[in-house]
């Protein structure tokens, strides 16, 4: 299969699969340094998977976002609340426009390389409190992509309408060890256990009956 697509990877558990389910297409991965909390603990994963695979990697630093933009993600870990996604407080993890903004740059890079795709991540579960997420924000970017390049560059989000333990199920068939992922907003040693993050995570192994190695620390 021909390389010809860009993918947006964390580090964590849906863009970890997604880089695995869709290798022989994926001619360059990127992860952005925005400074969150978590980024230092994603990135090195992400950077392992992509060595693993042959994948070339790079690593873009956004660090205006962390100066100018407000979120509970860019004030330390002190500052992410504790529960479900679904939460109303979850809200204030929200990074203003931050998919928007990172798939602009991907885009960019796409057709510096004369690259046909981006890729990115986001799944229904994202859809309750991040508007760059849902389905409506996904084709409203990519016919802006393709009608803002010459090599009309397009937008795959192939896990928008499915949930996290879909793609859980679909990272246990393709033998991943998510051990070698993170999620937890807070950045510590190890994942808090509590944050909205950590919360699905757990839910998603569980519904995919994986046996969940993460160790938290409650």
């Amino acid at each position: 299969m021909e390389k010809d697509s860009v993918l947006i990877l964390s580090g964590g558990v849906d863009s970890v699969t997604l880089l695995y389910e869709e290798q022989e297409r994926i001619a360059l991965a990127i992860s952005f340094d925005y400074g969150s909390n978590h980024n230092a603990k994603e990135i090195p994963f992400a950077r392992k998977h992509c060595e693993r695979l042959g994948i070339k990697h790079l690593v873009i630093p956004l660090d205006f976002m962390s100066k100018y933009f407000k979120s509970s993600l860019l004030e330390g870990s002190d500052a992410i609340p504790e529960g479900h996604y679904e939460d109303e407080n979850m809200k204030s993890t929200v990074v203003p426009f931050r998919n928007g903004i990172m798939l602009s740059i991907a885009v960019g890079i796409a057709e510096s390389h004369e690259l046909k795709y981006v890729m990115m991540a986001n799944h229904g579960g994202d859809h309750t409190i991040y508007p760059d997420c849902r389905p409506e924000f996904v084709d409203a970017f990519d016919a802006a992509a393709n009608a803002g390049t010459y090599v009309g560059v397009r937008l795959r989000s192939p896990y928008t309408n499915i949930t996290k333990a879909d793609i859980a199920r679909k990272g246990k068939a393709l033998g991943i060890d998510y051990s070698e992922t993170w999620s937890c907003y807070k950045g510590g040693e190890h994942h808090c256990g509590k944050c909205g993050t950590c919360v699905e995570r757990r839910e998603a192994f569980e519904l995919a009956g994986i046996k969940d190695t993460t160790i938290y620390e409650e």
